[in-house]
């Protein structure tokens, strides 16, 4: 409790400037400016990774934006490095599963332990390997380019792929995979489609994170968030859901939970605007 104190206090005092609806912490790394993945396993730090061919490391980051630690990721390519999620016994798992022109065939989540308790310079990882069934060309014909992916939480033994619609003309669909959270080779498996909306600009999933107590779901776009509440796990369409707009339009790509309430978000940096992170907190 002390400690989740201190940390909401932290933030209180950062969060002078706003941006939108959001609350400006600071500015991350210059060398991290293509930051595309966040998640928060102690207070007042966070761990990052960056996208599409940067180096095969994890950062931890103050929340005055010094890099604290760096690690190799052994056993690991960074393709595309597009999230971070965490399970409740320590494991972090980097989400390999950026897809642009939806024609990979090597789609990947490498899970590692704990970084904090590492104390060398290099973290080994395991693979687990997926494709999506549905998709039978590589690429397919653009209306239906709809495996591309930059969003994934955990919970359970499962990892929750919502992906990320590329389709011309766009339908506004994000389609929900999961995959085991173990090493291996597997054909995820589509649980539901849920229709975000018919914007392409706002309407692409770029980052997801689930809360503690596993009630509520926030999914990013490019300036908005999408509220999951009263779903059932093998089918989200049942739920509901509420849009935030953000009322900021950088190339927002991540987010967690720190607590039920309070969300850490980053941009990376683009045409002189971004590369920051933000706190927000949800309202009932």
């Amino acid at each position: 409790m002390i400690k989740s104190i201190g940390l909401l206090f932290l933030l209180f005092l950062s969060s002078c400037t706003h941006y939108g609806q959001l609350n400006f912490i600071t500015d991350l790394p210059d060398k991290l400016e293509e930051n595309s993945g966040l998640i928060s396993l102690r207070d007042s730090t966070i761990w990052t990774v960056e996208d599409n061919g940067n180096k095969d490391e994890i950062y931890k980051i103050d929340f005055k934006g010094n890099i604290l630690k760096s690690l190799k990721v052994k056993n690991a390519k960074n393709r595309d490095w597009e999230d971070l999620t965490k399970d409740k016994k320590g494991y972090v798992y980097i989400a390999d599963i950026g897809n642009n022109a939806n024609d990979r065939k090597d789609l990947t989540v490498y899970k590692i332990p704990d970084p904090e308790i590492e104390n060398g310079s290099k973290i080994e990882a395991e693979k687990i390997e997926f494709h999506y069934p549905q998709q039978k060309k590589f690429p397919p014909k653009k209306s239906k380019r709809y495996y591309d992916a930059e969003a994934i939480f955990h919970h359970g033994t499962q990892l929750y792929i919502f992906t990320k619609n590329r389709s011309n003309p766009f339908t506004g669909e994000t389609h929900i995979y999961t995959v085991p959270d173990l090493k291996g080779r597997y054909e995820a498996k589509l649980i539901g489609t849920v229709q975000i909306g018919q914007d392409w600009k706002t309407c692409q999933i770029t980052g997801i994170d689930i809360s503690p107590d596993g009630t509520t779901i926030v999914a990013l776009s490019y300036g908005k968030l999408f509220v999951f509440t009263g779903f059932t796990w093998d089918n989200f369409s049942k739920g509901n859901m509420r849009e935030i707009d953000l009322g900021i339009r950088t190339q927002l790509e991540s987010i967690c939970f720190i607590n039920n309430n309070t969300l850490l978000l980053s941009d990376e940096a683009s045409h002189g605007q971004g590369g920051d992170l933000y706190s927000y907190t949800l309202q009932d």
